[in-house]
C-alpha cells in the first residue's frame, strides 16, 4: 500500500492527535459520562488505522507480524484480570469487588478502581481493533504479491 497525498497525510497527522486525546478523555471519563473503555478503545484504534491508512503500509515500514499490538493486548486483559482478582486475595471474597476508596460524586476519581477498569479495557480493545485491521492488511499486500 503506498499512501495518499501529502494533504490527506497532513490532515491526517492533525486529525490523529486530536482523535487519539478525545478516545483517552473517553476513556478516565467513562464512569461519570456515557463512553467507557470500550468506546474510548474504538475511537483510539480510528486514530491509529487512519494513519496507516494515509501513508500505506509500505512508508510506515510494517513488519509482516502483528505481534506488538497483540502483545499489548494480552497484558492489558492480564492486568485487567489480576485487578478483578485482587480484591478475592485482599478478603473481600467478591470477584470485581470496589476495594479502592471512592470519591466525592461526580468527580474523576471518585469511582474506586473503574476507571482502572476503564482503561485496561480501552488500550485492550485498541490493540485488539488495530491488530484486525493490520491483519487485514498484511493478507491483503500477501495475496497482492
Amino acid at each position: 500500500m503506498k499512501g495518499m497525498s501529502s494533504i490527506v497525510k497532513k490532515t491526517t497527522q492533525l486529525l490523529s492527535g486530536m482523535i487519539f486525546l478525545y478516545g483517552i478523555y473517553i476513556i478516565t471519563h467513562g464512569h461519570l459520562t456515557p463512553g467507557g473503555g470500550f468506546a474510548g478503545g474504538t475511537i483510539i484504534a480510528a486514530s491509529l488505522i487512519i494513519l496507516v491508512l494515509a501513508f500505506g503500509s509500505d512508508e510506515l515500514t510494517m513488519v509482516k507480524r502483528k505481534e506488538g499490538s497483540s502483545v499489548t493486548e494480552s497484558l492489558a486483559i492480564l492486568a485487567f484480570l489480576l485487578f478483578a482478582s485482587l480484591a478475592l486475595i485482599i478478603g473481600t471474597n467478591i470477584f470485581f469487588h470496589n476495594y479502592l476508596p471512592e470519591g466525592i460524586i461526580g468527580n474523576l476519581i471518585s469511582a474506586g478502581v473503574i476507571p482502572l477498569y476503564n482503561i485496561l479495557v480501552g488500550i485492550e480493545v485498541a490493540a485488539a481493533l488495530f491488530t484486525i485491521i493490520l491483519a487485514f492488511i498484511i493478507y491483503k499486500e500477501e495475496i497482492s504479491k
